[in-house]
C-alpha cells in the first residue's frame, strides 16, 4: 500500500499473526500517539472477548492505532463509541455509502457486520483495532448470513483512501471526546445508530438473554435497555441483536 499520511509512524507488514500485538508492543516501547500498525493479512486477528477477525489476504483493512489520550480508564467505552463514529464517517466519505451502527462496536451495511472495533489499555495508551471488510467477495459459511463487504454493498473502495479517511476521522472525533466531553460522543452515537434508543433487541449476557427496547445511552457510553417487566438495566457488554 501507498500512504499520503506525512507525519506518521507506520508499521505495515504483508503478513502478521495480530497489528493489536505489534501495536501493544510499541505502545510500551513509548512510540508516539498515532502510530499505526497495519498488515494485508492477519494470520490470527483479534476480535472482541476472544473472538476472531476474518482476515482475508489484501482485502480488508487491517489496523490498530496508539493513541495517548488525556482520559482515565474508565473513558475506554466512550473512545469504542469514538472509533465506532469514526469508522462509520470513514467508511461514508470514501463510499458514500450510509452504515449504521450497533452498540458498541459494528459497523453494519443492509444488516451485516462490515468493520469491527475494539480498544484496550496498554499502559497510558490505548490501542485501538479496526478491521474493515473491503473487497471480500465472500465470506467463510459460519459468518456469511452474519457479514458483508464495501464490495458486496456495491462500494468498491481504495484501502489507501480508506486509511487516510479513517485517520483523519479518528482524529476529529478524539479530539471532540477529549474537548466537548463524554455528552458529546453519546449524543452523535445515538443520532448516527438505529439501535441506541427505541430499537427492540435481545442481549446475549454471560448467563441470561435479556429482551426490551432499547433507552439511549448513559454518561459512560453504556447501553440502557427497558426490559418487558419495566426494569431498566445498564448494558455492560454482551452481543446486541435485532428482534
Amino acid at each position: 500500500m501507498q500512504f499520503d499520511l506525512p507525519g506518521r509512524r507506520i508499521e505495515w507488514f504483508s503478513s502478521i499473526d495480530s497489528t493489536m500485538t505489534v501495536a501493544a508492543r510499541l505502545a510500551r516501547e513509548g512510540c508516539p500517539s498515532g502510530t499505526i500498525v497495519g498488515a494485508d493479512a492477519q494470520t490470527a486477528g483479534i476480535g472482541r472477548h476472544g473472538h476472531s477477525w476474518h482476515s482475508e489476504p489484501g482485502s480488508g483493512l487491517y489496523v490498530s492505532i496508539v493513541l495517548r489520550l488525556a482520559l482515565g480508564a474508565e473513558s475506554l467505552p466512550l473512545v469504542m463509541l469514538a472509533l465506532g463514529l469514526a469508522t462509520q464517517h470513514a467508511i461514508a466519505e470514501v463510499t458514500g455509502l450510509a452504515p449504521d451502527l450497533r452498540w458498541p462496536n459494528d459497523v453494519l451495511l443492509n444488516d451485516k457486520k462490515c468493520a469491527g472495533i475494539m480498544a484496550h489499555l496498554e499502559g497510558d495508551a490505548v490501542i485501538a483495532g479496526i478491521g474493515i471488510n473491503v473487497g471480500h467477495s465472500s465470506f467463510p459459511p459460519d459468518i456469511a448470513p452474519l457479514a458483508t463487504s464495501l464490495l458486496l454493498a456495491g462500494a468498491p473502495a481504495s484501502r489507501e483512501r480508506l486509511l487516510g479517511a479513517l485517520v483523519s476521522a479518528i482524529d476529529e472525533t478524539c479530539s471532540v471526546l477529549t474537548q466537548a466531553g463524554p455528552a458529546a460522543i453519546c449524543d452523535a452515537f445515538a443520532r448516527a445508530s438505529t439501535y441506541a434508543q427505541g430499537r427492540r433487541v435481545r442481549v446475549d449476557q454471560d448467563n441470561a438473554i435479556l429482551e426490551g427496547v432499547t433507552q439511549g445511552l448513559d454518561a459512560s457510553g453504556f447501553l440502557l435497555l427497558r426490559q418487558d417487566n419495566g426494569t431498566v438495566t445498564k448494558i455492560l457488554a454482551g452481543g446486541v441483536r435485532p428482534i
